[in-house]
């Protein structure tokens, strides 16, 4: 048997191994597991920065405060405004002085309660996601991990048949030529070798279609192979 024969017959053995590891892939007991993994492995980074944000916001608030009581301090200055006046001060500037204070004031006192809604909020979203954190582990630990992993363990039963079967072909093909075969494996090209055909006298790889030289076709009749350099599939004749 040639060397091509015997890869053809590793690809078709291989073929069965390749649906069941596509089946596994877009089995709904791994889209549940990797789901409920990716989010709790995203959880503390998440439920972290909810504080995070909650704590500049208690901080923006403090400071807040603290500007809202030195304004009302500086105000109370102005308690004593008939003996500033007797003393030959300006009543204009300070009535300015009183408003513009007050004007600051009221901003500030609206901006501590819209500040107080936002902490309220980011304080509740905290607790929800806390919440469907807990049952996103329940799940995961109960039921989509033993789940998929009882399935995954019954495929990689028909899975090491197959390889086993693959492994006794592999023996009766040239490392180079197994080499070359695993490597677009890996890369997911399949099926990796491709007859050719012939169209207008001119040599084409069925997959893709491009072409290449003649001289090619007797490399490939003595047993050499001929790899597509468009697909990179390993070209045969049938």
């Amino acid at each position: 048997m040639s060397q091509i024969e015997n890869l053809l017959k590793y690809q078709q053995v291989d073929e069965k191994l390749l649906a069941i590891e596509k089946e596994v892939a877009g089995s709904q007991e791994r889209k549940n597991y990797i789901t409920t993994k990716n989010f709790l492995t995203q959880a503390p980074d998440k439920l972290a920065a909810y504080e995070a944000k909650a704590q500049r916001m208690e901080s923006q608030v403090a400071a807040l405060e603290k500007t809202y009581n030195e304004l009302a301090e500086t105000l109370e200055d102005f308690n004593n405004i008939d003996e500033l006046i007797e003393e030959g001060g300006d009543i204009a500037f300070y009535k300015k002085n009183v408003l513009q204070i007050m004007d600051q004031l009221r901003n500030i006192k609206n901006e501590i309660a819209s500040m107080q809604k936002s902490i309220e909020a980011a304080g509740k979203e905290y607790q929800e996601f806390k919440k469907k954190t807990i049952q996103m582990q329940n799940l995961y630990n109960n039921e989509y991990q033993p789940k998929y992993k009882a399935y995954k363990n019954a495929r990689n039963e028909e899975m090491k048949v197959i390889k086993d079967q693959l492994d006794e072909i592999a023996k009766t093909i040239d490392p180079v030529g197994m080499k070359k075969y695993m490597e677009r494996r890996n890369e997911r090209i399949f099926p990796v070798l491709c007859p050719i055909k012939v169209v207008n006298k001119e040599p084409r790889c069925s997959k893709c279609g491009m072409g290449f030289p003649i001289s090619s076709l007797e490399k490939i009749k003595s047993g050499g192979v001929v790899e597509c350099d468009y697909c990179r599939r390993i070209l045969y004749t049938e």
